[in-house]
């Protein structure tokens, strides 16, 4: 946690650590960060994970878990893939980066492979990496290799700390490297992952890019398809290392993420700052599960979704797979007949149109006929009204007209 020179957390630290309670601060990590780009006006999200906040407990104590996160079983798969590639000094992890990247073989004896500090906390790690990355990158002639580095990244005004798996330093520029355990089968992967693996990455590459023009004192670039002429800046084609179609052996598979590096860079750039979503937030509002000496929560789950409801939220029907309060949120959607559960097209669609029974009514008055489209009160309805109004019109002719065929 930052500190003032007075030895205090600054306040808006100090107001997200009274969020979160007496309960440890997970940690926002790139996963976290893609799913937050790919939804920047959900402030329920952004707060939660700014603050540090276990989704998955407030979920649980809701009463709407989400089966969230990867399966044990890839988990352990991920695991034993990445401790074989680390075996006898990187061997088998160098073997297919070497190819990929053209290390001559007489270099792979100089590859140097800092202590970066795995057991510090966060902020040291955070700066033991920057200052390994700086030195290395100064050399344009060494090949260094960074195990688990941790990056910092500013969002929203509030700082995540990201590990990639590793990074690969030479020529005074960096390569991201992440190993994934599903598999290449004929020189290709499955899509899905691919394009998972690519968002994640993308925020990583974000983070090498924004403290490249830091070291520099320059501000980041605003193309973000332009490669970074920096020292230590990264390249914008990452490897991915994986398994080589059924065996154990690895291979790196280049992916571009440029478009991913893009998009997560608006997006990121959409956000609310944290100190707006603070001074929004009612007075006395907490997530603290107030546990008991066993670590069972005892706060009143009516209390807890009060607290979660004075946050605004953004859903939307992809919030399932990729937010822990998803089927939390879905519910309060539903609950309120909000547009939104139909989808971010519906909801673009309808307009000024906000629940489902006002989109109902619009099209129930426009089918009554010699009716014309009003609102209660007189008023006009809008483009999406007619529109709805004038389907409804086209159904019940069409209807009416097979009636009459038979």
């Amino acid at each position: 946690m930052n500190v003032s020179h007075l030895g205090q957390a600054t306040p808006p630290l100090r107001r997200l650590s009274e969020l979160r309670g007496p309960a440890p601060q997970r940690s926002l990590d790139a996963r976290a960060l893609a799913a937050l780009a790919a939804n920047p006006g959900c402030r329920r999200r952004a707060l939660l994970d700014a603050a540090g906040v276990d989704k998955i407990a407030i979920a649980q104590h809701l009463g709407r878990p989400a089966p969230f996160g990867q399966s044990p079983f890839a988990i352990r798969r991920g695991l034993l893939f990445e401790s074989r590639l680390k075996r006898d000094g990187y061997a088998v992890l160098l073997e297919p980066l070497r190819r990929r990247l053209g290390v001559p073989d007489d270099e792979l004896s100089s590859l140097a492979v800092p202590d970066l500090l795995p057991a510090a906390s966060p902020a040291v790690r955070a700066e033991r990496t920057a200052a390994v990355l700086a030195e290395a990158a100064a050399d344009p002639a060494a090949w260094t290799l960074l195990d688990h580095p941790l990056l910092r990244l500013d969002v929203a005004g509030s700082p995540a700390y990201l590990e990639p798996d590793a990074l690969v330093v030479h020529a005074g520029r960096c390569t991201v490297v992440e190993i994934k355990s599903f598999p290449v089968l004929d020189g290709s992967a499955d899509p899905a992952n691919v394009g998972a693996a690519a968002r994640q990455a993308a925020v990583y590459v974000l983070a090498l890019q924004e403290a490249a023009a830091r070291r520099a004192g320059l501000p980041p670039s605003g193309d973000p398809y332009a490669v970074q002429e920096l020292p230590g800046a990264p390249e914008l084609t990452v490897l991915l290392v994986c398994p080589k179609d059924f065996s154990t052996r690895p291979v790196a598979v280049p992916v571009d993420v440029r478009r991913e590096l893009a998009v997560t860079r608006r997006q990121l750039s959409r956000m609310t700052r944290i100190e707006q979503l603070l001074e929004a937030l009612p007075e006395g509002v907490t997530f603290d599960l107030a546990r008991d000496a066993s670590g069972a929560p005892t706060r009143p789950a009516g209390e807890l979704a009060e607290a979660v409801a004075a946050v605004p939220a953004a859903y939307a029907p992809e919030c399932i797979s990729t937010c822990e309060l998803g089927f939390h949120c879905r519910s309060q959607a539903r609950c309120a007949g909000a547009v939104e559960q139909l989808g971010r097209g519906v909801r673009g669609e309808l307009g000024s149109l906000r629940t489902v029974e006002e989109a109902l009514a619009a099209a129930g008055r426009g089918g009554e006929e010699g009716l014309e489209p009003e609102l209660e009160g007189g008023l006009g309805l809008d483009e999406a009204s007619e529109r709805l109004a004038y389907a409804a019109r086209l159904r019940a002719e069409a209807l009416a007209s097979a009636g009459g065929a038979r």
